[in-house]
C-alpha cells in the first residue's frame, strides 16, 4: 500500500497517466470515427447497389409489364430472389397489396398503407410521388440475428402505358405501384465486425507501445535525474549547500540543474550575509547607546540591552516600572499600554533614578512586535537618556537669562532685525536712550524709519552687505537728526536669518570733531592771509590802474578808443572774477563742513586746495609737479573736509621743504612738491610728495597723534595730520607715509570708490 501511494503521488505515475489518458483517448477518438465513416461508407455502397438493383429489376420486368405477361414477371423475380444475399422482391399495386414476389405465399397478400415501407410516401394527402433514397431505405433486424437493409421504390405510369389493352389506370395517374427489394446485411454486418475488432485491435497495441516508450522515455529521462534533484534539493534544506551538482545534460533538466545548484550557492551566500546581519544587529541591540526593552502585556520584561543592565541592574521577569522607577503600580499614563490597546506607536517624557541613585530623564518611543497572524505579542520600548540635555537646558537658560540682561543693559541701541524685510525682531533698552522709542513702539516695525526717507532705498542696498556703516544719520522719536556708528553681523533669531546692528550715538563726537576741524581751518586761514593778500593783490592792482586811466581821460576829456576801452573793461572784469573767486573759495573753505557724504571728484578737490596756495609756493619759489590720472571715478566723502585734508597735507610739504632750506643754507637745492592720483584695485590713490627734510624714524609712530608735531614753538598746532587721519578714515580709507630722512616724505592717502566702499 505504501508503494502504491507513492506510486500515485509520484510526478512521473502521474505524468504516464496523463500522457496516457490523453493517448487513449486520442486513439479511441480515431477509431471511432474510422469505424464511423468505414461503416458509413459501406452502408452507402450497399444502398447503392440494392438502389441499382432495383432500377435493374424494373427494367428487366418492364417489356413484361407492357405485354401484361404475369407469368414473366413472376419468372423473372423468382429468378432475381434466388441470388444469395437478396430476401425479398415485391412489387405492390397502389392500394398496398403485394401483386407479385419471389414468395409465393405473399402475392395477394394486402399490406397497410400506413405501414413503415409505404408511409414514407403516404404521410401526406395526395401522397408524394418524389422521395429522396435515404428516405426509402430501411434497416431492421431479423429473428435470426442478422440486419436487412429494403429500399421501396415506386414505379411511374408511362406514356406506352395508357394505350395498352391491359391498362386500367386513368391516364393521369402517375405512380402505379412500388418494388421493394430487401437484402441481408449479415455478410457486411461480418465485415464491418471484423473491421472494427482489427481497428479496436490496432488502437490497443497502438495505446500500449506508445505508453510503454513514453513512460521508459520518462523513466530514464525524467524519473532519474528529477530523482537526483530532489536529493540534491534534500541536501540543501538540510544545509548542505555544496553538494558538488554536476549537469550531465544540456537540456531542460541539465539547466535545472545548473539553477539548483546556483541556489544552494546563492543559499549558502545568503545565510552567511543573515548570519552576519543577525549578528551585527544582536551587536547593535547590546551596544546602541539607549535603553532597549522588550515587554509583554503584564509590563513584564521579556529583554533587555546591556546598556539598560549597566543603568538599572534588571532581573528577567520584573515589572518595568518596578526596574525605572522602583514603583510598586504601573504608571498612569503607560505608553506601552496604550500600544497594546491601539497598536500604534506613543511616546513620552519619563524621570526616574538609576541605580546610582541619579536623578535621570529620558524620552520613551514604543513600536509593537506582532506575531505571523498579526496579533501583537511584546511592545519594544527604546528609552534615550536626556538628562544631560536636561542639564544643559538649565544652564541654557540660566545663560540666556544672563546674556538678556546684558543685552538689555548695554547702553548703546541693539537692534535685531528680519534680513529680509528689515522688520525690527528685538531690540535692548538702550533704544530708549538713543531714539527716544520705547520697545514696544518700534517691534514689529521697520528698522529703515529711522533713516530719512530719501535715504531708505540707499541703507536697503548697504546694510545686508555692509560690516559697518559710519556716521550715519538717522533720526529719533522727536524728529532730531543723530549721528550713529554701526556694527552689523549676520545671526539667527528664532529660526530665521537676522542682522544684529549695534547702533552707537556719535553726534556730540561729530560736533566736537567738526568744531576742531573749523578751528584748524580758521589757523588754516590765518596762516595763509599773507598768500591770500597777495593773490588779491594783483587784481586789485590791475583793477585801480584801469581806474585810474579812466580818471584822467575824464577829466582832460580827452577821447579813448574803442579797442582801450574794450581791453580795459574785459581786463577789469576778468580780475574782479578772479577775486570773486578768491573770495568765494575762501569763504567756502571756511564754512562749516557737514558731515553728509556725496561723489566728490578727487581732482577737482586737490585742484582747490593747489590754488589757494598757488601763490604762496611761487612767492618761495617751490615747484608744484602734477601727474594727475584723468576721468577718475569719484569717491564718497565731503568736499570741504577732503579739501582741507589735502591743504593740511600741502602745508607740510611746504613747511618741510623750508625747514629743510634754513638747515642748510642751500637754496639751490630742489624744491618741489610732487602731487599725483591713480586708481589701483577699486580705490582711489592721491600721493603728496616733497623734498623737504624727511620724517626722524623715532618719531614716525607719533606723526597721527593729536598735538603732536616735529615744527618750531608757534609753526604748528599737531592737529592738521591727526584731523586729516580721522577725516579719511570717516570715508572707509587710510593715509599712510613714506618717508627718507634729509630727502623727503610722501604720503599716501587711499580712498574706496562707492561700489567699493
Amino acid at each position: 500500500m505504501k508503494r502504491f501511494t507513492n506510486i500515485c503521488h509520484s510526478l512521473i505515475s502521474r505524468l504516464i497517466f496523463l500522457v496516457g489518458l490523453i493517448l487513449l483517448v486520442s486513439i479511441s477518438t480515431w477509431a471511432y470515427f474510422n469505424i464511423e465513416y468505414q461503416q458509413k461508407n459501406a452502408i452507402n455502397g450497399i444502398i447503392e447497389e440494392v438502389d441499382r438493383l432495383g432500377n435493374t429489376i424494373k427494367l428487366g420486368t418492364h417489356y413484361a409489364m407492357m405485354l401484361n405477361s404475369r407469368d414473366d414477371i413472376n419468372e423473372i423475380i423468382k429468378n432475381i430472389g434466388r441470388q444469395e444475399g437478396i430476401e425479398n422482391v415485391r412489387i405492390y399495386n397502389k392500394e398496398g397489396q403485394i401483386k407479385y414476389s419471389n414468395k409465393p405465399g405473399e402475392v395477394d397478400r394486402v399490406t397497410s398503407i400506413k405501414a413503415e415501407a409505404c408511409d414514407v410516401c403516404h404521410r401526406t394527402d395526395p401522397p408524394m410521388e418524389e422521395v429522396d433514397i435515404h428516405s426509402r431505405t430501411r434497416i431492421f433486424d431479423t429473428s435470426e440475428g442478422y440486419r436487412l437493409i429494403a429500399i421501396i421504390s415506386p414505379i411511374y405510369s408511362e406514356p406506352g402505358c395508357s394505350p395498352g389493352p391491359c391498362h386500367v389506370h386513368p391516364q393521369d395517374k402517375r405512380v402505379l405501384g412500388a418494388l421493394d427489394v430487401v437484402v441481408s446485411l449479415e455478410k457486411t454486418d461480418k465485415g464491418v465486425l471484423a473491421y472494427k475488432t482489427r481497428i479496436i485491435v490496432l488502437a490497443v497495441i497502438s495505446f500500449l507501445a506508445t505508453s510503454a516508450m513514453i513512460g521508459t522515455f520518462l523513466m530514464i529521462f525524467v524519473n532519474r535525474p528529477i530523482k537526483k534533484l530532489i536529493s540534491w534539493t534534500t541536501l540543501i534544506a538540510h544545509g548542505q549547500f555544496h553538494s558538488g551538482m554536476e549537469a550531465e545534460r544540456d537540456d531542460v533538466i541539465g539547466q535545472l540543474a545548473i539553477a539548483i545548484d546556483q541556489m544552494g550557492n546563492q543559499i549558502n551566500e545568503k545565510q552567511a550575509e543573515l548570519t552576519r546581519q543577525r549578528e551585527e544587529y544582536q551587536e547593535l541591540f547590546e551596544l546602541v547607546p539607549c535603553y532597549i526593552t522588550l515587554q509583554d502585556r503584564n509590563l513584564r520584561l521579556l529583554r533587555y540591552n546591556r546598556e539598560y543592565i549597566k543603568k538599572f541592574n534588571p532581573h528577567p521577569g520584573d515589572y518595568c516600572y518596578k526596574a525605572y522607577k522602583g514603583r510598586s503600580e504601573r504608571c498612569e499614563q503607560c505608553p506601552v499600554i496604550l500600544t497594546f490597546e491601539d497598536g500604534k506607536s506613543h511616546a513620552s517624557e519619563e524621570m526616574g533614578v538609576t541605580k546610582d541613585g541619579i536623578r535621570s530623564y529620558w524620552i520613551v518611543q514604543t513600536s509593537p512586535i506582532r506575531d505571523a497572524d498579526g496579533n501583537i505579542v511584546a511592545v519594544m520600548e527604546t528609552s534615550l537618556d536626556t538628562t544631560q540635555m536636561k542639564r544643559l537646558e538649565e544652564k541654557i537658560r540660566k545663560s540666556e537669562e544672563k546674556y538678556r540682561v546684558i543685552f538689555n543693559n548695554i547702553p548703546t541701541a541693539v537692534f535685531v532685525i528680519d534680513i529680509q524685510d528689515f522688520t525690527i525682531l528685538d531690540c535692548n533698552d538702550g533704544v530708549k536712550i538713543g531714539y527716544g522709542y520705547d520697545k514696544e513702539e518700534v517691534l514689529g516695525d521697520s528698522f529703515l524709519n529711522l533713516f530719512e526717507p530719501t535715504e531708505h532705498e540707499h541703507y536697503s542696498r548697504q546694510i545686508p552687505t555692509a560690516a559697518a556703516l559710519t556716521q550715519v544719520r538717522q533720526l529719533t522719536k522727536g524728529g532730531k537728526t543723530i549721528y550713529t556708528n554701526m556694527r552689523i553681523s549676520p545671526s539667527e533669531y528664532l529660526g530665521k536669518k537676522a542682522l544684529l546692528i549695534t547702533s552707537a550715538d556719535v553726534t556730540k563726537r561729530l560736533m566736537a570733531e567738526q568744531q576742531l576741524i573749523q578751528a584748524s581751518k580758521m589757523a588754516t586761514l590765518g596762516e595763509m592771509a599773507t598768500g591770500i593778500a597777495h593773490e588779491l593783490n594783483q587784481p586789485l592792482s590791475v583793477i585801480k590802474t584801469a581806474s585810474s586811466f579812466l580818471i584822467k581821460k575824464v577829466k582832460k576829456e580827452e577821447k579813448i578808443q574803442e579797442t582801450i576801452l574794450r581791453t580795459m573793461a574785459e581786463e577789469i572784469d576778468s580780475h574782479v572774477d578772479r577775486a570773486s573767486k578768491i573770495i568765494n573759495h575762501l569763504r567756502e573753505f571756511g564754512r562749516k563742513s557737514e558731515v553728509k557724504k556725496e561723489k566728490v571728484p578727487v581732482n577737482e578737490a586737490l585742484e582747490k586746495a593747489v590754488d589757494i596756495f598757488s601763490q604762496q609756493l611761487k612767492l618761495r619759489e617751490i615747484e608744484v609737479v602734477k601727474d594727475l590720472q584723468p576721468n577718475l571715478p569719484p569717491v564718497l566723502a565731503n568736499s570741504n573736509r577732503l579739501e582741507q585734508v589735502f591743504i593740511n597735507l600741502l602745508i607740510n610739504a611746504r613747511d618741510a621743504i623750508e625747514e629743510k632750506l634754513e638747515k642748510t643754507g642751500d637754496r639751490s637745492a630742489s624744491k618741489k612738491i610732487f602731487l599725483k592720483t591713480r586708481t589701483q584695485l577699486g580705490n582711489v590713490i592721491i600721493e603728496i610728495g616733497d623734498t623737504g627734510m624727511g620724517i626722524p624714524p623715532s618719531v614716525l609712530d607719533k606723526i597721527f597723534e593729536p598735538f603732536f608735531t616735529t615744527k618750531k614753538v608757534g609753526r604748528g598746532t599737531g592737529l592738521g595730520l591727526a584731523i586729516s587721519y580721522g577725516i579719511v578714515q570717516d570715508y572707509e580709507g587710510t593715509i599712510r607715509v613714506e618717508t627718507v630722512e634729509n630727502e623727503g616724505s610722501k604720503f599716501i592717502v587711499q580712498i574706496p570708490t562707492p561700489g567699493e566702499a
